[in-house]
């Protein structure tokens, strides 16, 4: 049976089935996140295991999280390219503003989580009004913890018009969310 790492050939259904399950939610969720299309996350989902199937008996298990992750972006980015006017911005918000909590007592009343779950969904529905050339590299950088310096390389573009998508992008979202 071969695993990421072990060099002995072809993977086996059981081993690259457990690996898929381990890790497709991960994968889904990065290619959501950039292409906000269910179907569309789908399919670069499928590519990513494709590939990774290909390299199955290659990869190193410590890093195959991020090799994930990086054919996922990379796919979606390429998909993204080539559907420009599909674009759009579905992103995941962690815990109630981003914070866990260890105890119950520490759990927010409901209240709190219904008014989080309300900015939650007017963020989403601003993220979905920016432009694309300002939505994708905020989802990199706030969701993909991406470096200012790898989305421009990622996107093609220089660091100073990154930035500049970025910064207006975010004032653009203040401006809806005020």
């Amino acid at each position: 049976m071969a695993a990421p790492g072990d060099p002995s050939g072809p993977p086996g259904a059981a081993s690259f089935d457990a690996f898929v399950r381990e890790y497709q939610d991960m994968v889904y969720a990065v290619a959501l996140r950039l292409l906000a299309r269910e179907a569309d996350a789908e399919d670069v989902a499928q590519a990513t295991f494709v590939r990774a199937y290909e390299q199955f008996g290659r990869l190193d298990p410590v890093t195959v999280a991020g090799w994930l992750r990086t054919v996922a972006t990379h796919l979606s980015l390429n998909h993204l390219a080539r559907h420009r006017s599909r674009w759009r911005l579905f992103s995941e918000l962690g815990k109630v503003g981003g914070a866990a909590f260890d105890t119950p007592s520490d759990a927010p009343d409901p209240a709190e989580v219904l008014d989080a779950e309300q900015r939650r969904a007017r963020l989403e529905e601003a993220l979905r009004a920016l432009p694309a050339h300002q939505r994708v590299p905020l989802v990199l950088f706030h969701f993909e913890q991406r470096s200012y310096d790898d989305i421009a390389r990622l996107l093609g573009v220089s660091l100073g018009k990154l930035k500049t998508d970025m910064h207006r992008g975010r004032l653009a979202l203040r401006r809806w969310l005020a």
